[in-house]
């Protein structure tokens, strides 16, 4: 390759890492833009972008390391490498403080989630209790009368086995609905644990090595 190619080919993978530096800059500025620090949702949000848009940055920053080394493999800690070491050192001090934030946003969710369980789970057990109550019973067959779902003709034991038959089937729903939502809440939790602090983590350790490689 002759020098003017492999001097173009730097400036072109400098560009666009630099690129790809400003598109992470600009998703985190939309954000920033909202003055929201009080707020938990923002913090989360604000964590969320970093995280999941700090890859492209990564890959942006080891564009411009590349570039960098490209144009001179010789030389010494050049202005460019300097700013990739400090802008990776930012991020991965970022990144850094992330984690106890995404730890305590998922605590909370997870609290928050299994209050609403709980509150169901009693709600169901209550309601289960009421398939032997004998006012129950009757609303149930007054209610099925009405609709036709339940034979007006019908001999009262028949009356009672499919207003219970009825309940029963209201309370397998309500017992799918809740399973559910517990499935829902562990693999959306096991989401934010996995994809959300382990790669804040994993970002960290990168970010470090590539602050690190920009000045070695």
């Amino acid at each position: 390759m002759s020098s003017a190619v492999a001097g173009r080919f730097s400036s072109l993978l400098r560009w666009l890492g630099i690129t790809l530096v400003l598109l992470l800059a600009l998703q985190l500025l939309a954000v920033l833009s909202v003055n929201g620090w009080g707020d938990e949702s923002f913090r989360q949000l604000l964590s969320s972008t970093l995280i999941t848009q700090s890859p492209m940055a990564l890959v942006g920053m080891l564009l411009m390391l590349i570039a960098a080394r490209l144009e001179d493999p010789q030389s010494g800690p050049t202005p460019l490498r300097w700013t990739v070491c400090v802008i990776s050192g930012v991020l991965a001090l970022a990144l850094l403080f992330t984690v106890p934030a995404t730890i305590g946003g998922d605590q909370s969710l997870s609290d928050q989630t299994n209050q609403s369980l709980q509150a169901q789970r009693g709600q169901l057990e209550m309601a289960k209790a009421q398939l032997d109550n004998p006012k129950v019973l009757e609303q149930v067959i007054e209610q099925g009368v009405q609709t036709g779902q339940i034979p007006d003709t019908a001999s009262e034991d028949e009356k009672k086995k499919a207003a219970r038959a009825f309940m029963q089937s209201q309370l397998q729903q309500a017992e799918n609905q809740i399973k559910q939502a517990e499935t829902r809440r562990d693999l959306a939790l096991n989401q934010r644990r996995i994809g959300g602090t382990g790669t804040a983590v994993v970002l960290v350790i990168a970010f470090a090595l590539l602050a690190l490689a920009a000045v070695l």
